[in-house]
């Protein structure tokens, strides 16, 4: 079955390519744009997502290692502000006089 239109991407060159990436690297981790990059192609409208992601999804192949599963479970470090000074934003600095 044809899932992308634009590209011309079949739910059998997406199985096959999650399956090459898992037999080639166990703990990676397999994205939609891998896989577009495994098969030389790139996104383009992307309204086949939804139908691209359940293809993934019945990939018994694409499930995360159990190496990197529960990974933020341990401590929890909370960056306020993302990084950045407590008055980053224009209306916490005040009004120009």
């Amino acid at each position: 079955m044809i899932v992308c239109h634009c590209k011309n991407i079949t739910d059998h060159e997406i199985h096959a390519a999650i399956d090459w990436m898992r037999a080639s690297d166990p703990e990676t981790i397999i994205s939609p744009g891998k896989i577009y990059h495994a098969l030389g192609k790139s996104a383009d409208c992307g309204g086949c997502m939804p139908l691209f992601l359940d293809t993934m999804r019945g990939n018994d192949n694409l499930s995360v290692p159990n190496n990197l599963r529960n990974l933020r479970s341990g401590t929890h470090r909370e960056i306020s502000h993302e990084g950045r000074s407590e008055g980053h934003r224009v209306s916490q600095q005040g009004t120009p006089s």
